[in-house]
């Protein structure tokens, strides 16, 4: 399966990806983030589902902005062309995939600034190839396992967040994920963009890169439980004891 986050802040973009690939009983590495070229600009792109679609649908989309005179100038228009691009693809082999027991089930997301847009953008793309746009209200998109980091983005995210608390709570919605399930794991692809205008920074970081801040959190966890407020829960000791 596949842990894939894209924040789009005020100050800024963050984008988290897994990089395993569990076929049956093989464990493999390989990237889910990868970035695309449009004129001098370059946005991120990940993926989660079939990897022969994904790897298709990207290649007719560098394919049109190879044979364009000029380059987009909005990142909306690269989130149509790459859902255009996935429609071919389906219309092309969504019947031979579920003949063949699969479904068409690619979700993408999209993050960066052409020079026409005014500032960051972000983008989730679904298999029916129409995509929505990260609002100050819905700053993030999760595809994959999706599930288990949403509570403490839920709680602890807003479009106000500082870039380094985003990219902190990215990750600990990864830690979250890859604890609960054996299909998300390390190493992580992570991209930044301050939004000063200098472009994306982009780290590949291992377990043992995270060692302590995984340790520090986990140990930080123990200690707030056990400083949980507990005096709610008197009644139950004392009808016990009265019993």
């Amino acid at each position: 399966m596949t842990f894939c986050i894209g924040i789009r802040i005020d100050s800024g973009l963050i984008a988290l990806a897994d990089t395993q690939i569990v076929r049956g009983e093989q464990v493999s590495s390989k990237a889910k983030l990868s970035m695309i070229a449009v004129g001098e600009h370059r946005l991120f792109l990940m993926t989660s589902g079939l990897r022969s679609v994904r790897d298709k649908a990207v290649s007719r989309l560098e394919d049109r902005l190879a044979a364009m005179p000029e380059p987009f100038n909005r990142a909306h228009q690269l989130a149509s062309a790459f859902g255009d691009a996935l429609r071919e693809v389906r219309a092309e082999d969504e019947a031979t995939l579920v003949a063949g027991g699969l479904s068409f089930n690619l979700h993408a997301i999209i993050g960066g600034r052409l020079r026409g847009d005014a500032g960051t953008c972000l983008f989730q793309v679904f298999p029916e190839c129409n995509w929505i746009s990260a609002t100050q209200d819905s700053p993030y998109f999760v595809i994959g396992r999706s599930h288990f980091g949403k509570p403490i983005l839920d709680r602890l995210l807003s479009h106000r967040t500082p870039l380094r608390t985003a990219l902190a709570l990215a990750y600990l919605a990864f830690d979250a994920t890859r604890a609960s399930v054996v299909d998300v794991d390390f190493p992580i692809d992570v991209v930044a963009d301050d939004g000063t205008g200098a472009g994306f920074r982009q780290h590949r970081f291992t377990a043992e890169d995270l060692a302590v801040a995984r340790d520090g959190w986990h140990a930080e966890l123990e200690r707030s439980l056990g400083a949980f407020p507990m005096d709610w829960a008197d009644p139950l000791w004392r009808e016990r004891a009265g019993e």
